[in-house]
């Protein structure tokens, strides 16, 4: 259906926000993901959280890398700013264009395997630099965009759709963001909108780096060996006039539980997880007991969701560099050029 536009009829009566703009003002392009795909329930949740927010589309950057995930950016707010880095890149890329105008409010969108894998070193350290922007990890334990293979979220034990186990351990983004450092770490789950939205407005407005991992099913990957669907039977067997795939159509996974609560989600592919929401007594200022609480829950099979730490105060990458108040990139280049005898000063301090 990507060949379609999206249509641009809109009711009159549709609500708006504080700038007089509804909804669909922050939409974007029509998804190309499977039916049913977690992923566009996040996007959906995106959309309604900055709408909610009155942010000024031109005064948004989204970013991503590689995958499934990485096409979330295309398909919300198309009147922001935008960059598809390449595979694990997009923190880096993130870091430079925050350096050279702080003024925007910045989305990454990445998954489990952009993240946790090639991009493990560029996650860890924009969470070190504190890099201010809202980072969302759409997690589905699996490389879904090459069909299927075991991503590093993957939990021991997990089977893939051809059988195999996984049996290496996982890395959990929350474990590790707590233990880098994160000021803002949080988790929900892709089809509970009630929880979610309120978290990205909360990630959108904090002062440095906010991380909330979010549960996303994969609902199909299908070019297995053994299938008929297959890129390689296709290619043996049949003259391919025009490519085309067929997807059955799933039904989103919603789920709605109270604070507090421990509630059974069964996943496209029979297997189940188990969410648990953070009670309201829970104290989320506290890195030691928030990392035991989740390492704790994690073993017994549970994944928290809610906003599991938070520090406030911490400088962010501008502050800890002592930059301009003004973006570097609308500072005059009288200032930004040293000059002869500016340069030969700045490289004898490192000589």
């Amino acid at each position: 259906m990507s060949f379609i536009n999206k249509p641009k009829v809109r009711h009159p009566d549709l609500p708006k926000n504080a700038l007089g703009l509804t909804r669909r003002d922050y939409e974007g392009a029509m998804s190309t993901l499977c039916a049913g795909c977690g992923h566009d329930s996040v996007t959906a949740s995106i959309t309604q959280a900055i709408w909610e927010l009155g942010l000024h589309p031109e005064q948004l950057a989204k970013l991503s890398g590689i995958g499934c995930s990485s096409k979330t950016t295309a398909y919300f707010a198309s009147g922001a700013h935008g960059f598809n880095g390449v595979h694990g890149r997009m923190p880096s890329i993130a870091a430079g264009a925050n350096a050279a105008n702080h003024k925007l409010h910045y989305i990454g969108v990445s998954g489990d395997g952009d993240s946790l894998s090639i991009g493990f070193g560029q996650f860890a350290h924009a969470i070190r630099r504190n890099v201010n922007m809202l980072y969302i990890c759409e997690n589905n334990g699996v490389y879904g965009l090459t069909k299927g293979q075991f991503s590093a979220s993957a939990d021991i034990g997990t089977k893939s759709k051809k059988g195999e186990e996984n049996h290496q351990a996982p890395v959990d983004p929350c474990l590790a963001a707590l233990s880098l450092g994160g000021t803002f770490i949080a988790r929900s789950f892709s089809g509970d909108r009630e929880q979610l939205v309120p978290l990205i407005k909360a990630g959108l407005m904090h002062k440095g780096f906010a991380l909330i991992d979010v549960i996303s099913p994969c609902v199909t990957f299908n070019d297995h060996v053994g299938s008929t669907k297959s890129y390689e039977f296709t290619r043996e067997h049949y003259h391919e006039a025009v490519h085309a795939d067929y997807i059955p159509v799933r039904q989103e996974i919603h789920a709605s539980y109270a604070e507090g609560e421990v509630l059974p989600v069964q996943m496209h592919d029979g297997s189940r997880i188990m969410l648990r929401k953070l009670a309201k007594e829970y104290d989320p200022t506290h890195r030691g007991k928030a990392f035991e609480y989740l390492r704790t829950k994690l073993r017994e099979g549970e994944h928290v969701t809610g906003l599991i730490f938070v520090a406030q105060g911490t400088p962010d990458m501008h502050e800890m560099s002592g930059t301009s108040d003004m973006p570097l990139n609308q500072l005059p280049y009288d200032r930004m050029h040293p000059g002869a005898k500016g340069l030969a000063s700045i490289i004898k301090r490192y000589a």
